[in-house]
């Protein structure tokens, strides 16, 4: 399949309901095998556009268009087939509940040979390193695993144009270069247009032809090679929020506590979750004692399928432990039980927060200001009260003018940082971050790590789920690696 030519004429978006248009005034061209690398702010519409160029951003009823966006002549929802979309969130991309199955479902709505889509099947499958079997349950899966599993889906449907949200985001570092590599190749092989949206930008910036970058207020920022745009560009596009090779956004760490009293510890603990069916749950790891201290960050690193997540929400009180034991210091549990997992939802909320890996698992409400106000309404505080809290978080994480905004509505670095102010907002004593830097721009990033900096600093007890090196190189007092 030849490689699928993109245009776009004064094209934007804006879904319904809102008044700010995700883009607009988009003017481009891609020709067909080139491989793009689009850059932006959060919220500058990138993942918007990708799926506009896929054809599934609704109908009227889910927002407006202007202007004119096609794929090799045609509107994208009339060839739908014609190009293989891998979203921010993986979770929302798995259909079916074993492995082989849900690879194969994107081919057999295109009504391939049953022979070749199995073919198809375990060469994508080997080719992004999702190293299961077949029959391997998809609830058994960690979100690096199902990030793999969705873009394995896409390559086997050899799509003529490939688009990629955030592809390596929940992935470790030497899994990112093995996923990059796979889906540079699979690309070349088949001549197929690559456009990848992707916050690790040296990650990517020497495997393309070219880099266009979104405009917060829309149009572009800049479109060229890669070396000419960010040679040209290098402030103008940091001062934007977009990452820049070589150029350094790390924030100012506070003082360190040194002699900080455990919160919570774990205690030759293993840890699991159950696939679907199943009535024991899987060990995902084992062997683990850890501690939680006031004051000092945690960081919770090691390869994908680890159990880093499960380890996160053991220690949060949302998992049993398969075996070993959580305990709460007598001054966290104020007259509870010691095991965090048998305290009730009201009972954690002051005491131990939780942010996912997937910000659409924690979204309750229609509006953004409503999402942060449930933990501070559930406390039984006064509305001046929650205003009082949540005010500053819509403004140090840059929501404000996203207040009344559907929080499923955002983009992903959106979602992620409105989660993390949700968990902020019930002051825990404890507060567990499972990926926190995820979809950020530099600049936002550098606002997330400021503002888990600034709780340890105040007292707080955090632990991070990350594979972002950089943010654990730069706030973690203590390291815990899970797996090999």
């Amino acid at each position: 399949m030849t490689g699928a030519r993109v245009d776009a004429r004064g094209w934007g978006w804006r879904h319904a309901g809102r008044r700010r248009w995700a883009v607009s005034g988009l003017d481009l061209v891609i020709h067909p095998g080139e491989r793009v690398l689009l850059l932006g702010a959060s919220g500058a519409g990138k993942s918007t556009l990708l799926r506009g160029l896929a054809g599934v951003l609704g109908d009227t009823e889910d927002g407006e268009s202007a202007g004119g966006l096609r794929m090799d002549g045609e509107a994208p929802a009339r060839v739908r087939g014609r190009a293989g979309l891998v979203l921010q969130d993986p979770d929302s991309q798995v259909v079916l509940a074993r492995v082989g199955d849900d690879i194969a479902f994107g081919c057999e709505n295109l009504g391939i040979d049953r022979e070749e889509i199995w073919r198809r099947v375990d060469a994508a499958r080997d080719a992004v390193g999702l190293r299961v079997p077949r029959d391997h349950p998809t609830t058994a899966l960690s979100g690096g695993q199902k990030q793999r599993l969705a873009l394995a889906g896409a390559l086997a449907m050899g799509p003529g144009l490939l688009l990629l949200d955030e592809p390596t985001a929940n992935l470790d570092p030497a899994g990112a270069v093995e996923v990059r590599d796979a889906m540079v190749a699979a690309a070349t092989g088949a001549g197929a247009t690559l456009v990848v949206v992707e916050h690790r930008v040296e990650l990517w910036a020497e495997h393309v032809d070219r880099v266009i970058v979104l405009a917060a207020d829309g149009g572009l920022l800049a479109d060229g090679a890669p070396s000419a745009v960010f040679d040209a560009h290098a402030r103008t596009l940091t001062d934007a929020g977009v990452w820049v090779p070589g150029v350094s956004v790390a924030a100012a760490v506070r003082t360190r506590w040194a002699d900080a009293p455990e919160l919570l510890t774990a205690r030759s603990l293993a840890v699991g979750r159950r696939g679907f069916g199943e009535r024991i749950p899987r060990v995902a790891a084992s062997g683990i004692d850890v501690a939680l201290r006031a004051g000092r960050t945690l960081a919770v690193t090691g390869p994908n399928g680890a159990g880093k997540s499960t380890l996160a929400m053991t220690l949060a009180g949302l998992r049993e432990p398969v075996a070993g034991t959580v305990a709460a210091s007598a001054g966290l549990r104020a007259g509870l039980r010691p095991a965090p997992h048998r305290w009730r939802s009201r009972d954690l909320l002051t005491r131990i927060g939780m942010v996912f890996q997937e910000p659409e698992h924690q979204l309750l409400a229609t509006r953004v200001r409503d999402e942060l106000a449930i933990g501070p309404r559930a406390l039984g505080l006064s509305e001046a009260q929650i205003a009082e809290r949540i005010d500053p978080l819509l403004d140090r994480l840059r929501l404000a003018r996203l207040a009344d905004a559907n929080p499923f509505t955002l983009s992903g670095g959106e979602k992620r940082r409105l989660t993390v102010a949700a968990a902020i907002a019930t002051e825990p004593a404890v507060l567990l971050l499972d990926e926190p830097t995820y979809g950020q721009d530099a600049r936002t990033w550098r606002e997330l790590a400021d503002l888990i900096d600034a709780l340890r600093a105040a007292g707080t007890a955090v632990g991070i789920v990350s594979h972002d090196p950089d943010l654990v190189d730069l706030l973690a007092d203590d390291r815990v690696r899970v797996g090999a």
